[in-house]
């Protein structure tokens, strides 16, 4: 029995996560696993009525469960940054889930390449550390003093900034940080991966030639790991590698980045192999709670209409199965989406004239016809 607290966020998200759970209920029928689905309301709607974002009595609620199992966060009433702080990398934060996975598959005929060309890409992101830390703030006249802090499972740092400029200016800052402990087990992490998969090489993404600090360390890291565990390696500087994923694809497979590029290149890949609405991602701690989500994002202004694209929901539901060890059951979904993909059967971002809850009932057939 898997304990599962589901989060159906903002917008699309309660409609998607419905199609996801119709999946996994499905699979409670006709294989051996069974799920303990808990809805927990921690979204822009409770917000907006009582200022909460992501409380401790919510993290004390979390901590009971296998997984989280999350719509989307996102609300147009809300300012930018105050529910994807707050709640979505608070979450992660919170915890500990340093590794975000997203897979980049070609889904024929989807892709959006001139060429053709069949492609697989795992692309792991570093989910805690870069520019991603919320280290920063502003000082006005060019005078200021700030007092930051990080603190992780890992560590509690507080950090110091004074700045004393020769003009009158307001100046904003935005610190990245990274540590060796942290780029050590997320190596680790990947490299094994990698060996799951029967890949003996990897690409490693920075941009070091201008940031040489910050990933002047993580390529330190990834040189002395990939060594010890005699895996070719690669480094690409983020710019090339941006060009390199349109052009060809095709020549990567495992793919390693720091947190902000990860979020870039990965929206980037979802476009190339098909779109956002394929398009999942995995929050993961291997020894923790890990969450798992689409890719996109809550699309307020599509709420209720039932057209929205749930096969990325679904897809998000495939990783949190591989997570919790029934990579099995993980294939019975990824074979079912392509079953239905292939019956014609998709919403209108793919070219289709189908509903978000007849592409969900279709992967339920699809399951059930598996069986």
């Amino acid at each position: 029995m898997f304990k599962v607290a589901v989060l159906p966020g903002d917008g699309i998200g309660p409609e998607v996560v419905n199609e996801g759970m119709k999946v996994l209920k499905a699979l409670s029928e006709n294989y051996s696993v069974q799920f303990d689905f808990q809805e927990m309301q921690i979204n822009a709607e409770r917000f907006l009525n009582t200022g909460k974002l992501l409380t401790v009595e919510d993290v004390e609620a979390l901590r009971k469960f296998d997984t989280i199992y999350l719509g989307a966060i996102g609300d147009d009433r809300v300012q930018p940054g105050v529910l994807e702080k707050g709640i979505l990398l608070n979450l992660r934060f919170t915890f500990d889930q340093y590794i975000n996975h997203r897979p980049a598959p070609l889904w024929k005929p989807f892709g959006r390449l001139k060429r053709d060309v069949d492609f697989n890409i795992d692309v792991f992101r570093e989910n805690t550390e870069d520019y991603y830390i919320g280290a920063g703030g502003r000082v006005n006249d060019g005078h200021g003093k700030l007092d930051l802090r990080v603190k992780r499972n890992l560590y509690d740092m507080r950090v110091t900034l004074q700045a004393d400029a020769d003009a009158k200016d307001d100046f904003a800052f935005e610190i990245g940080m990274m540590s060796r402990k942290n780029i050590e087990r997320f190596a680790d992490f990947v490299i094994s991966y990698a060996k799951l998969v029967n890949e003996n090489s990897l690409i490693v993404v920075d941009k070091a030639n201008v940031c040489s600090n910050i990933y002047g360390l993580w390529r330190e890291v990834w040189t002395e790991k990939c060594k010890q565990a005699n895996i070719q390696l690669g480094f690409m500087f983020v710019d090339a590698m941006s060009m390199a994923l349109v052009k060809n694809p095709d020549k990567f497979r495992i793919v390693a980045t720091p947190n902000m590029f990860g979020d870039i290149l990965t929206d980037l890949l979802a476009e190339v192999t098909g779109g956002l609405g394929l398009a999942p991602g995995g929050n993961i701690n291997p020894k923790g709670i890990s969450m798992f989500e689409p890719v996109h994002g809550s699309a307020p202004k599509y709420k209720g209409m039932d057209r929205i694209n749930p096969i990325a929901t679904i897809l998000a539901a495939k990783l949190m199965l591989d997570n919790l060890g029934r990579r099995d059951l993980g294939t019975v979904v990824n074979n079912a989406v392509r079953a239905t993909l292939d019956q014609g059967i998709y919403t209108q971002d793919l070219g289709g004239t189908y509903k978000t809850h007849q592409v969900g009932d279709a992967v339920v057939a699809a399951i059930r016809k598996m069986k």
